[in-house]
């Protein structure tokens, strides 16, 4: 099996819960640094700039650059300078992302493509109708991800997959997906790092969008049992990662012994 150079990690459940760092992760990171690991951040949160998502978590204590931080956002952004250039783009997202989609006209109605977010509370009978109705008047959709749900430190709690969902089956168009598990999504990060996919392993608490998509794009998987899914769950009987740690503390041991 070729050696490991490169270690792509997802940020919400893997290093924090609600912005609370999981205990270990700085330390994981810094230990990735120094033994000459590349790493890079991924993550399908959608809420923050991707400048302003850096900031929180320098904040928090964990040394993230800017520069190693892939977000769904940006992936978005560069999908519709690329396809859709000059056309109107709605987008639904909770938060501001309005600097990651620079130079893209931004509107509320008429739109040539409406782009689905995090956009939680946001996601009412009201905005679903609005975004149902320029989807049959011929707008194009995009999902910055399709999660199912995430852990806060309430609990699990319903993300926008679900409403996306609801969105393809009512217009019967097919939402064209940026984030995670999209192999491009995790072509960016590999050609962030300058490292081949057969070298890198994906971390992450999402057995479809972390693990399996990133055995989709050829790398190897390694769950973390801190976020949405652990040891027991039922998917692990379709998606089997190379490992299964308790926490993201454990991957320089882990690491290790593969060396």
């Amino acid at each position: 099996m070729e050696p490991i150079r490169g270690v792509l990690l997802d940020i919400d459940g893997v290093l924090h819960v609600s912005m609370q760092p999981i205990n270990g992760a700085t330390e994981t990171l810094y230990w990735l640094a120094k033994h000459g690991y590349e790493t890079c951040f991924v993550t399908n949160t959608t809420t923050l700039a991707r400048q302003t998502l850096c900031q929180r978590l320098q904040q928090i204590g964990l040394p993230v650059e800017e520069q190693r931080l892939i977000t769904a956002p940006v992936a978005t952004a560069n999908y519709i300078r690329q396809h859709f250039s000059g056309k109107r783009c709605w987008v639904l997202s909770k938060g501001d992302t309005t600097s990651d989609f620079k130079g893209i006209e931004l509107v509320e109605d008429r739109a040539d493509v409406v782009v689905i977010g995090g956009a939680e509370e946001l996601l009412t009978y009201e905005t679903m109708n609005r975004a149902f109705r320029m989807l049959m008047e011929g707008a194009a959709l995009l999902a910055m991800h399709t999660n199912l749900y995430w852990r806060t430190k309430e609990g699990l709690q319903l993300d926008s997959g679900p409403f996306v969902r609801a969105l393809e089956l009512a217009s019967d168009k097919k939402a064209v997906v940026l984030g995670k598990p999209d192999q491009a999504f995790f072509a960016q990060a590999l050609n962030a790092i300058n490292v081949a996919a057969h070298e890198s392993i994906m971390v992450g608490d999402d057995i479809d969008n972390d693990i399996r998509g990133a055995q989709k794009a050829g790398m190897r998987g390694v769950l973390v049992s801190t976020g949405k899914h652990n040891a027991h769950s039922p998917q692990l009987q379709q998606t089997r990662p190379e490992a299964i740690l308790a926490s993201i503390a454990d991957l320089p041991k882990w690491l290790e012994n593969k060396g």
